[in-house]
């Protein structure tokens, strides 16, 4: 039988150690879900405890459902993997590579494959004069398209396919998708992903009965040492129409674990729905990264790990206690996904706070080697 005591009681020492406010994780195995842990509070006050209905803003851990996506295109013939993104994105045809002070043409266009393995030269910067204007013009309500437009204006950091550089690459797709699909991005993902898996409260637009449960999101101040309560807003999200698919979901733990339940058992749901074939999941989660591009992703600290399409994957197992090619992302308020086909393995984790580098450095980790001691696997 599994003993999950050591992880609980890690969980549990967050708040005393470090002062985290909440957190609920969930694992799912061969699409049973073995273990659920919340501890916390979802508001400020620390009146209510931590609910299964408690919504969160997931941050980058969108990316792995935006890849996915993405991947079911290519599946049906409707993306090449090597493809231009000009071939979709016309406004990509023309690129320029900001140089030393200089501009200059790029070398050679921007594929898919560049943006899905974050090799494209894009940066993420959202407050560039271009985005600016088109937020001005639309009065806040740009759309997915009109925003990727303006990410197409700037020029890159370096010559597609040179690099590895954590950028919008992802919220490129969503547009790629849109246009690919004939569908507007969160149509498509409800169509394709979340409906077939039976994946409510997930959406890029809140109503106003999932925003009264959004938890309480919070900042960590590096002075202070402390976190401090933020608006509950997502700096992402740019504009009321903007789908970023970098970024721009809000769901609930329950929502996300039956996403990695699937993804965990060869993109098969528990319900019998599959999303994914397992060899796109194969492709996704195998290390694409190598020479510079390599050595600019291990500079992230993520310790053990190349990157595959727009998800990380363990290539060193001296440096974990799962197994080569374990994979998934995490986000910008220390959720964290991880996926591992071989033992159909899926985990779960938000926390909501911002700016709280220990919890990718030391807190993910430990939760991942923590997990595999509970259930004897590795």
């Amino acid at each position: 039988m599994p003993d999950f005591g050591k992880l609980t009681e890690y969980l549990e020492s967050l708040n005393e150690k470090y002062g985290v406010p909440v957190c609920d994780m969930i694992v799912y195995h061969k699409h049973q879900p073995v273990y659920r842990h919340m501890c916390g509070y979802s508001d400020a006050e620390k009146t209510i405890p931590v609910s299964s209905r408690d919504m969160y803003w997931i941050y980058s851990a969108t990316k792995v459902i935006t890849c996915t996506a993405v991947m079911q295109l290519i599946e049906q013939g409707k993306i090449g993997l090597y493809d231009d993104v000009d071939k979709y994105l016309p406004e990509f045809a023309n690129m320029n590579v900001a140089d030393n002070g200089t501009i200059r043409p790029a070398k050679r266009k921007i594929r898919i494959f560049d943006l899905l393995t974050m090799q494209s030269g894009l940066t993420y910067n959202l407050n560039t004069d271009e985005i600016k204007r088109v937020l001005s013009e639309t009065g806040n309500k740009a759309s997915t398209r009109e925003i990727v437009r303006a990410i197409a204006a700037g020029p890159l950091a370096f010559d597609p396919s040179e690099r590895w550089m954590y950028s919008l690459s992802h919220d490129v797709l969503a547009a790629v998708v849109e246009v690919a699909s004939g569908k507007r991005f969160s149509t498509y993902l409800k169509d394709s992903i979340f409906d077939p898996l039976g994946m409510s409260d997930i959406t890029f637009r809140m109503s106003e009965e999932q925003r009264a449960r959004l938890s309480a999101q919070y900042r960590y101040d590096f002075n202070s040492k402390e976190f401090v309560l933020t608006n509950g807003e997502n700096m992402f999200v740019v504009s009321d129409e903007y789908e970023s698919g970098g970024a721009g979901i809000a769901c609930t733990v329950d929502a996300y674990g039956i996403f990695v339940d699937a993804m965990c058992n060869n993109g098969v749901g528990a319900n019998g729905a599959r999303i994914l074939s397992g060899e796109s999941i194969e492709q996704m989660r195998t290390n694409w990264l190598s020479g510079q591009s390599l050595e600019d992703f291990k500079k992230g600290g993520k310790a053990g790990y190349g990157y595959g399409l727009g998800v990380r994957t363990l290539i060193d197992k001296s440096k974990s206690r799962g197994p080569l090619k374990e994979f998934g992302w995490d986000g910008a308020a220390c959720a964290y996904v991880l996926i591992d086909p071989d033992n159909n393995l899926g985990v779960f984790m938000a926390m909501h706070t911002l700016m709280f580098v220990t919890a990718y450095f030391e807190i993910h980790p430990t939760v991942r080697d923590l997990t595999y001691e509970a259930l004897g696997l590795g």
